[in-house]
């Protein structure tokens, strides 16, 4: 049977696979197609596709499977909405977007599908780098990843050809320096810069401690909103209506209570 809503006369696709691939190009038809998924291009699809990508992360914290079953579902969609428009405008096609990644994954394990040891991910790849024009040490960190993970990468890069501190005290020292600068800003552009560079110092102390500051940051949210909704449960309704000296109260009984469970697992 055809995919819903093809026609009788139009093959069906042997595969889920050609299937979607279909029904993307359907979607895209300019006659026939889906009017919102005609008007789209690369750069109004491509905060979805980061946005599916979250939720593929989200899903997985959430030991969810069927969410996460749906989730790279939604994900691969997103790559075959970029192939297609990419095979309308004559650049490429989605067998040469998996053609592309078959290679490279064979490239980066030659102790896997060839004779030769392992060079070592990072070398590999900075081996392409510089086969492809991109020369820098930091070339190549996408613009589009989230701050601190970038920040990360950045440092990660730099500390490679040798730009690093040897140990957390710099860092941690420069964290102090940042935070006195800060203090001195003379004015708003200048706090905006001096805030950039005290968050840039706390990923490398992070990174010195072992620490993935993106993550650690997606921890300290949960735990916030845990504990927020466990004053809004003790409040009742008037939450907002409470003085802030109560409110302050119920977060300090929400932290106990954390803490009592901590000590006591079996403590209802």
């Amino acid at each position: 049977m055809p995919p819903h809503g093809m026609d009788d006369e139009e093959k069906a696709p042997q595969t889920s696979m050609e299937a979607l691939l279909a029904i993307m190009a359907r979607l895209r038809d300019p006659v026939r197609g889906c009017s919102w998924d005609v008007q789209q291009d690369f750069a109004s699809i491509a905060p979805y596709t980061i946005e599916e990508a979250y939720e593929v992360a989200d899903a997985i914290e959430r030991k969810d499977m069927a969410a996460l079953k749906d989730e790279l579902g939604d994900l691969l969609l997103q790559v075959v909405f970029h192939a297609q428009m990419a095979s309308e405008a004559g650049a490429f096609d989605f067998d040469q977007v998996a053609q592309s990644i078959v290679d490279k994954m064979v490239r980066r394990h030659p102790h896997v599908f060839g004779d030769a040891p392992s060079a070592g991910w990072e070398s590999i790849k900075a081996a392409e780098r510089q086969s492809s024009g991109n020369h820098g040490a930091l070339a190549g960190v996408a613009r589009s990843l989230p701050a601190l993970k970038r920040a990360e990468k950045l440092q990660k890069r730099a500390a490679r050809v040798g730009f690093d501190w040897p140990d957390a005290s710099g860092p941690r020292a420069k964290l102090d320096e940042e935070l006195a600068e800060l203090a001195s800003a003379p004015d708003h552009e200048a706090r905006v810069e001096e805030f950039g560079d005290l968050l840039f110092t706390m990923v490398n102390l992070a990174r010195h401690m072992n620490i993935d500051a993106e993550d650690a940051l997606a921890k300290a949210n949960s735990k916030f909103i845990r504990r927020f909704e466990g004053m809004e449960t003790l409040a009742g309704d008037d939450f907002a209506s409470r003085p802030a000296e109560e409110k302050e109260n119920l977060w300090m009984r929400v932290k106990q209570g954390e803490a009592d469970r901590q000590d006591d697992p079996d403590r209802s």
